[in-house]
């Protein structure tokens, strides 16, 4: 009996795990294919949605270090500046994989949040979680809510317009970006240039920024606050940071597990956070009503889901 147990058990295992290599394999393909749909001159056959998302962030991206730019050097009219050179340095900065796998992520992530807020009145900014963390007792994390709070109702202003303000991306993201701009312009550091670039970087605060707040409180909640780990109470921004924290593996590819193709990733990742199989199923059935349920995972501790998706961790914005 118990052997026939052990062999049910590492049958469903390997299912689990053909199952996530197969998901992987879609997750790793993402940035070659969104750059060559980007480059794509015809338009017209990439409508899409996220597309024109991804094309609105980098374009405001551009605008944004282009502006500066402009002051520094001294042109009569920023604007005018901006638009001749915003297309070509955008078209830098998308053969970036890790920023276009970023920019991606935000699209896809405001998606769910839209997708949510129609289905199940999910309110994009303010969440029961978020409410209960500036309400805590603790002043710090109060204080950090709140301002995760005025970050995420930036971050809704922006995507509803396709756009993406420099102080919201990630360090090392921001530091790329200055250095794709310096390749754009033949890597010449004129004293203009090197003044636009030190005025950048000044201004940049990567701690005030919406996933660096998200993130600080993620890093405070506790594993059995289950509340943090369920879309409808933590809302879809803290929801995506937490699971990323409590299932060790980076943000972005949590929200791309949030696709309905990925449906193991996000059952893993679920479970490897410590929520119950059952727990499991209930946000599978919100976020994918259609999705068959994932198999095995009762059979699988914490630990063991954390292995499973150690070991089939796709590259993503390498």
């Amino acid at each position: 009996m118990a052997k026939d147990l052990a062999g049910a058990k590492d049958g469903s295992e390997g299912d689990l795990r053909a199952a996530l290599s197969r998901g992987d394999q879609t997750l790793s393909r993402i940035e070659p294919i969104l750059g060559h749909l980007l480059s794509t001159p015809d338009h017209s056959l990439f409508s899409d949605e996220i597309l024109a998302r991804l094309r609105g962030m980098l374009n405001d991206l551009a605008w944004q270090i282009l502006r500066v730019q402009a002051q520094a050097t001294g042109q009569s009219g920023r604007e005018a500046f901006a638009e001749r050179h915003g297309e070509a340095l955008a078209m830098h900065l998308q053969a970036n994989p890790a920023m276009l796998s970023h920019c991606h992520a935000l699209a896809v992530e405001w998606q769910l949040t839209e997708r949510l807020e129609a289905q199940y009145g999910i309110d994009p900014v303010l969440s029961p979680a978020l409410q209960g963390l500036i309400a805590s007792e603790d002043a710090g994390t109060a204080s950090t809510a709140m301002s995760a709070l005025a970050a995420q109702a930036r971050f809704v202003q922006a995507q509803r317009r396709m756009e993406l303000p420099l102080s919201e991306l990630p360090g090392d993201l921001f530091h790329r970006v200055l250095l794709t701009w310096r390749d754009y312009n033949g890597g010449r550091a004129s004293d203009a240039l090197t003044r636009a670039e030190a005025k950048l970087r000044s201004d940049f605060d990567e701690g005030s920024g919406r996933l660096a707040l998200m993130a600080r409180l993620a890093a405070g909640i506790g594993r059995d606050n289950e509340d943090a780990l369920l879309p409808e109470k933590a809302g879809v921004g803290l929801f995506l940071t937490v699971l990323a924290a409590k299932s060790g593996q980076d943000r972005t590819l949590i929200v791309l597990a949030t696709n309905a193709r990925q449906v193991t990733r996000l059952a893993l990742s679920l479970r490897s956070a410590g929520l119950s199989a059952s727990q499991v199923d209930e946000v599978l059935l919100q976020l994918h009503p259609q999705a068959a349920p994932v198999p095995g995972l009762a059979e699988l501790t914490a630990g063991e889901a954390r292995s499973m998706l150690s070991d089939a961790a796709p590259e993503i914005g390498r």
